[in-house]
């Protein structure tokens, strides 16, 4: 089945069926965000919803698990934490060529530029400080009293995921790069040690999460990667923002954050710590290191997937050609870990 095969009068149907107070016709249209798992506007009389569905053709053994997505939608949209609420799932491949799943409309935008150039100095220091005490308040989710305490496996969360991410990139490995190799070698024999089991989304960024018009985070989106683990893993992926160039995407290095109101990368580890109980260690060398290398094969199943004419993002051949950038960035951090 092809990219834009989506049967939609056979989702309206389903919808109808599956979806309290559905009414059609439908419209789809395609975000152009959403690299793993293709994401889709359904619009409808009887309002807006978003439909995600794992992607057409021959997928990796573990990638796009919608279904746990819908379930950790699930279990956490109850107990007040900011998610769209999740409506129905369809695990039925039939109904348009692979499982999905409808949730509502966030209300809202993310913004990808970290400068938030749109919005004031308060209001920007407010927003950093949703989207650190966010994260706080999701690693302070029991995951038992949740129903999600089977969600992940037991044991070092970095040690599964530096092993998992290494099979990820084997598996779609196209080029040798050195730098990804020492990685292989080094991130295994120097994990750091694990202070807490939580909730962790695995892909916490500015871009994915929604602010409304005042500033105020209504939504966080993209729960792809998530699982139970350290929630360091989260914590220090979004402190990356802090590390990277300025360049109109997340990145803040360079700017002068106290004239824009936002906290710099020290402010922000206090906020965290504060309000999580979690200690962020002085040095955030390894997880960057590590961040960077889980990145990479990110992108290089991206490039497979621009190889192998699966990709479903706009820019996903330009996105492939970063893989290079990220291996070396994480070397660069892994040898001020004491690589």
């Amino acid at each position: 089945m092809s990219e834009q095969a989506i049967d939609e009068a056979a989702l309206a149907r389903w919808l109808e069926a599956n979806v309290e107070g559905f009414a059609g016709p439908l419209t789809l249209s395609k975000f152009p965000s959403g690299q793993s798992n293709p994401t889709y506007k359904v619009s409808a009389v009887s309002g807006d919803y978003v439909l995600r569905r794992k992607p057409f053709g021959q997928l990796l053994p573990s990638a796009h698990a919608v279904d746990r997505e819908y379930r950790l939608l699930s279990a956490l949209h109850p107990m007040g934490f900011p998610v769209p609420e999740p409506l129905a799932l369809c695990d039925d491949p039939q109904v348009i060529g692979a499982i999905f799943y409808v949730m509502e409309m966030a209300r809202g935008r993310p913004y990808a530029n970290g400068a938030l150039p749109d919005f004031d100095p308060a209001t920007r220091r407010r927003m950093y400080e949703q989207l650190v005490d966010t994260l706080a308040e999701l690693h302070n989710i029991d995951p038992i009293a949740a129903g999600l305490g089977d969600f992940g496996k037991p044991g070092n969360y970095f040690e599964r995921q530096v092993m998992r991410w290494t099979r990820q990139y084997r598996d779609s490995e196209t080029d040798y790069l050195p730098e990804m190799e020492r990685l292989i070698a080094f991130l295994p024999g120097s994990l750091p040690e694990q202070s807490r089991t939580s909730v962790v989304h695995g892909d916490y960024r500015i871009d994915n999460v929604v602010f409304d018009g005042d500033g105020t985070l209504s939504a966080v989106l993209d729960w792809e990667l998530a699982t139970l683990g350290d929630p360091l893993a989260d914590f220090s992926y979004l402190a990356m923002q802090w590390a990277m160039p300025a360049d109109g995407a997340a990145g803040l290095a360079g700017l002068d954050l106290p004239s824009l109101g936002i906290p710099t990368l020290d402010e922000i580890v206090q906020l965290y710590s504060d309000r999580s109980g979690v200690p962020v260690a002085d040095q955030l060398d390894w997880y960057f290191a590590y961040n960077l290398f889980r990145l990479a094969g990110i992108v290089q199943g991206i490039k497979k997937r621009v190889i192998d004419g699966t990709a479903s993002h706009a820019q996903a051949a330009d996105m492939a050609k970063k893989v290079p950038m990220l291996a070396s960035a994480a070397w660069n951090f892994a040898v001020k870990a004491g690589a």
